[in-house]
């Protein structure tokens, strides 16, 4: 699925999403990665859902996010709340959704000058 915003203000939003990638402003990226509005972490360690620990989400501290986005992949899972703890800790708020809703929810966020991290796990074992 591809979607546009009329005005992107020079923020990074996604602009499309299938089973096996998400594109921000048309660069598509294939592994897990955090997207700000100003910068874009690739390579986000975690290469399933399984493999997430709870220092995936500690590193997500020194983004200052007021609210992160867990995407996780096709299928909405929850993490265990201890993984989140440091997030929950520092004020911020998490919200876990399927990746195609977090990328949505993130430009409506992003669009709106919100300090908005998604945090996106996408699943290479799942790739045939």
């Amino acid at each position: 699925m591809k979607f546009h915003l009329a005005d992107a203000a020079g923020l990074n939003l996604f602009t499309g999403y299938d089973t096996d990638y998400v594109a921000v402003n048309h660069q598509h990226y294939q592994a897990s990665l955090i997207v700000l509005p100003d910068r874009i972490i690739e390579n986000w360690p975690p290469q399933n859902f399984a493999a997430l620990e709870a220092a995936h989400f500690e590193a997500i501290l020194e983004f200052n996010p007021e609210i992160v986005l867990l995407g996780t992949g096709s299928t909405l899972r929850f993490p265990h709340p201890s993984l989140t703890e440091a997030l929950i800790r520092a004020y911020i708020g998490v919200e876990v959704m399927d990746t195609p809703a977090a990328c949505r929810t993130y430009n409506i966020l992003a669009s709106e000058g919100r300090r908005v991290a998604a945090a996106l796990v996408l699943d290479l074992e799942a790739r045939g």
